[in-house]
């Protein structure tokens, strides 16, 4: 079609503004399932310890004679002292006075929401240092101290593939989890089933834990959902929806919420009371003042924290495919 003479297009335009949004989309994922369901506690020492204490094997032949004068002294129940230690995570942004200033989309090159994404940057990394397979450390002058993670603490209810271990403790029964969990070669994972998601339940209620909670990532989720008699099918009439999954599952010892989570190992399912997770805060979540040097501002956020897990009150199903 034919355009009259002199007629100002867009394409001939040299002041049209950028069509740019001014909310700024993310997908990446914040959600914390394990920090989310632990308990927290203040702690005052880089070594933290929780004093672990079982009551004496029930017996069917404790009775005595009546009117005995002189009945036997009972072996003390002394606690087990289990260690954690901290780890210190930090990130640090710098702004320039001008990028601070100026005008851009969702203020993304602001001071403040720069301080709002890499809090929550942070807040993932700690999610994904508590679900990694990896051993208490100490630290020295010029080591950093690392937490041990969730998979190096289960060593009582679990399920393991052909060559994988459980982790220890620094002193066999007390102590730190100084040996993370050993791996399952690739050529011995297997898939999830129920036999083996019952046996670890059934191994933490038989302890003495009540078990409330699956957490699994995409796959297993997804393969749970899948249980022969225990997924739900069917189509609501009135939405057009076919609907398959379960969120809950019923077991003999009682109901528990299954958790997705995008941080634990996708080779790990863990069956959790949160009764007996824990995590220990010597610093909370801060932010600090850096020195300037010249025409930009410096802020720190920091945070020093460690993982407890009460090791018979917890599972692990691993090494899956």
């Amino acid at each position: 079609m034919a355009v009259n003479s002199n007629t100002l297009q867009t394409v001939a335009s040299t002041t049209i503004k950028e069509d740019l949004q001014d909310v700024l989309n993310m997908i990446s994922p914040t959600q914390f399932p394990l920090m989310n369901m632990a308990k927290t506690r203040t702690v005052t020492n880089t070594l933290f310890e929780t004093p672990e204490i079982e009551l004496a094997t029930a017996v069917s032949n404790n009775q005595v004679v009546e009117g005995e004068a002189s009945p036997g002294n009972d072996a003390a129940l002394l606690p087990k002292r289990i260690q954690s230690t901290t780890e210190i995570a930090d990130k640090v942004v710098e702004v320039s006075d001008s990028s601070n200033n100026v005008v851009g989309a969702g203020r993304a090159e602001s001071m403040a929401e720069q301080i709002v994404l890499h809090t929550k940057s942070l807040k993932r990394d700690m999610e994904t240092s508590l679900c990694a397979n990896k051993a208490a450390n100490l630290g020295t002058a010029s080591a950093a101290r690392v937490t041990p993670g969730m998979p190096a603490w289960l060593k009582d209810n679990t399920s393991r593939g052909t060559g994988g271990a459980n982790p220890t403790l620094s002193s066999t029964t007390h102590g730190y989890p100084n040996a993370a969990a050993t791996d399952a070669t690739n050529a011995n994972l297997r898939a999830i089933s129920e036999t083996l998601l019952k046996s670890v339940i059934s191994s933490c209620w038989n302890a003495g834990a009540e078990p409330t909670t699956v957490v699994v990532g995409s796959a297993n989720k997804q393969a749970i959902s899948g249980f022969s008699g225990s997924a739900q099918l069917y189509k609501d009439a009135d939405q057009g929806v076919i609907q398959q999954g379960m969120s809950v599952y019923a077991s003999d010892f009682g109901d528990l919420s299954i958790v997705p989570s995008r941080h634990i190992r996708s080779r790990d399912a863990y069956v959790v009371d949160p009764e007996y997770i824990t995590i220990g805060y010597l610093q909370t979540l801060k932010q600090r003042d850096l020195a300037r040097t010249g025409h930009a501002e410096r802020k720190l956020m920091s945070v020093e924290f460690g993982l407890y897990v009460m090791s018979e009150a917890n599972g692990i199903i691993a090494d899956l495919s």
